[in-house]
């Protein structure tokens, strides 16, 4: 029997297209905060962070104010789910290439996403994913990306190697997380950084569609 892999997805940009939501809000944080508005590709460029240290580099500020700033966006965001309706559909392909690797028995899949873990949660139930994956890694209990820890924790809780793991993702800092914990890294061209960037940061294959993720698995495995 093959060896287990460890297959970890990153959340925003590349399972959900969750750009437009996340460019809106912090729009609305920044004008409540008295903060020149962000552009959408400023916003987008921050995504996969945690949103405290989003802020903080975003806004060019202290820690007490970018923690004040995420406190003001997550209540953004939580009006945004009073409402109801669709606001973070997955990508197209997504579904399918996730059920086809949890069929698969030498796999077990995770997630390491900056969204906190209710955020997490949330959309793991409103597709119906949550038996997908084994292990999720918020900055709950890690460090930001791109810090290796999400991993590494990840293969903690799962015994399986860094070396048997694949880092799929849509932006430089999914890439420096992966290869910094010792793990290959996958590009995704959907989401929001670059593909040069993508590239430059150390991606060792890039896709642009999901009917190209099993293929490239087994190139970055093998």
């Amino acid at each position: 029997m093959a060896e287990p892999r460890l297959i970890m997805f990153d959340m925003d940009g590349t399972l959900i297209d969750s750009g437009a939501v996340i460019a809106r809000h912090m729009a609305a944080t920044f004008r409540d905060h008295g903060f020149d508005v962000p552009t959408t590709e400023m916003s987008h460029s921050i995504i996969g962070l945690s949103l405290e240290l989003a802020m903080e580099r975003l806004a060019q500020c202290d820690a007490e104010t970018a923690l004040l700033m995420a406190g003001t966006y997550r209540r953004h965001y939580r009006a945004m789910l009073a409402e109801g309706g669709s606001h973070e559909p997955l990508y197209v392909g997504a579904l399918d290439a996730l059920n086809r690797l949890r069929a698969d028995e030498t796999s077990a899949l995770g997630i390491a996403t900056g969204k906190g873990l209710n955020g997490v949660n949330r959309i793991l139930t409103l597709y119906e994913l949550a038996g997908h994956f084994v292990t999720l890694q918020t900055p709950d209990h890690n460090p930001s990306k791109p810090h290796p820890g999400m991993i590494l924790r990840a293969c903690a809780e799962t015994g399986i190697d860094p070396a048997s793991t694949v880092m799929i993702g849509d932006t430089t800092f999914d890439m420096e997380l992966g290869r910094s914990a010792g793990a290959r890294t996958i590009g995704v061209t959907w989401g929001y950084h670059a593909r040069l960037a993508l590239e430059e940061s150390g991606a060792d294959i890039i896709i642009e569609d999901y009917t190209d993720l099993d293929d490239a698995i087994e190139k970055v495995m093998n």
